[in-house]
């Protein structure tokens, strides 16, 4: 049987071009998600560690943004074709193809971590060990930004993504997962539904002590 991965990426690899056309320009029409993301880069700027990884970087407008905003950005996507969209789309910036659970970094390296809606397709089960793997890669004092769908039952919700089966979290029980893979989150943006669905969109800022 085909892994949640496998299923992820061949997902993804089949989209690439209409997900880039959808997505590379919408934070112009989401004004929290866009200042969310600058804040996440504020922080990041005060540590002096501006070496910064966007996880499931997508086509790369988000790791452009990043590296727009002064930081030493670079794209992580478990798509192959994802990543080539992202290199020939920000040819000075580097993207390379790892899993979220396994990223080729050095422990402690990075000044911060983006997350923004690649997290969704985990499954509740596998998250604790994804989450440790952006802890492992933080510097101390390092950032995590993380985004997804938030709802407000008890129990994290799967869903027919459009893309690939995804899951909304209960906000309090995503910062429990934060802080037992050693994270302090200080600041959360929950906002507008996100979808017909009626999930709201979820942004948790964390720092590694």
């Amino acid at each position: 049987m085909l892994s949640h991965q496998d299923e992820t990426r061949a997902a993804y690899d089949g989209v690439v071009d209409l997900y880039a056309s959808m997505f590379t320009s919408q934070l112009e029409t989401r004004p929290f998600a866009r200042n969310m993301i600058a804040t996440f880069a504020e922080f990041v700027r005060v540590t002096g560690n501006l070496r910064v990884a966007d996880v499931g970087c997508g086509p790369g407008h988000l790791t452009a943004m990043l590296h727009d905003l002064g930081l030493d950005a670079f794209g992580l996507d478990l798509s192959p074709a994802m990543v080539d969209h992202a290199r020939r789309a920000h040819p000075a910036l580097r993207f390379d193809e790892a899993r979220m659970e396994a990223l080729a970094v050095e422990d402690g390296a990075l000044g911060g971590v983006l997350a923004h809606y690649s997290i969704i397709h985990t499954p509740p089960g596998e998250l604790p060990a994804l989450l440790a793997e952006q802890v492992r890669v933080l510097a101390p004092g390092g950032l995590l930004l993380v985004s997804f769908f938030g709802t407000e039952g008890p129990e994290p919700v799967r869903f027919d993504h459009k893309v690939t089966p995804a899951y909304s979290w209960p906000v309090d029980r995503f910062a429990e997962l934060l802080a037992a893979a050693g994270l302090v989150t200080f600041a959360r943006l929950l906002h507008d539904p996100a979808s017909e669905r009626g999930f709201l969109d979820t942004h948790l800022l964390a720092r590694r002590p």
